[in-house]
């Protein structure tokens, strides 16, 4: 499921090639721990619905400290939102 998380954060964000996916598989990571921490379930965290919300975890922890890793608000309350999202509304797997 990472490469499929990573494939996602890689076109959202515009990066093409492989020379930074060490990088940003440790934020993937970073972000989706930070999710399931904050009660955001597995199957949602797999699903289309949180692609979004990974990528921007990610493009606020790689911003090469211009916000000194900071999330952002947006970041924030949509993983608050995905934690109030049933199971059955992530359907739809990566």
């Amino acid at each position: 499921m990472v490469d499929t998380h990573l494939e996602l954060v890689k076109n959202a964000l515009g990066i093409t090639g492989t020379y930074q996916d060490a990088t940003l598989k440790i934020y993937i990571d970073e972000v989706i721990a930070y999710m399931k921490d904050a009660g955001v379930s597995t199957e949602v965290i797999d699903s289309n619905v949180s692609a979004g919300v990974i990528a921007r975890g990610v493009m606020d922890l790689w911003n090469y400290n211009v916000s000194a890793g900071k999330l952002s608000e947006y970041f924030y309350q949509r993983v608050s939102q995905l934690a109030y999202t049933s199971k059955e509304v992530a359907t739809d797997g990566l």
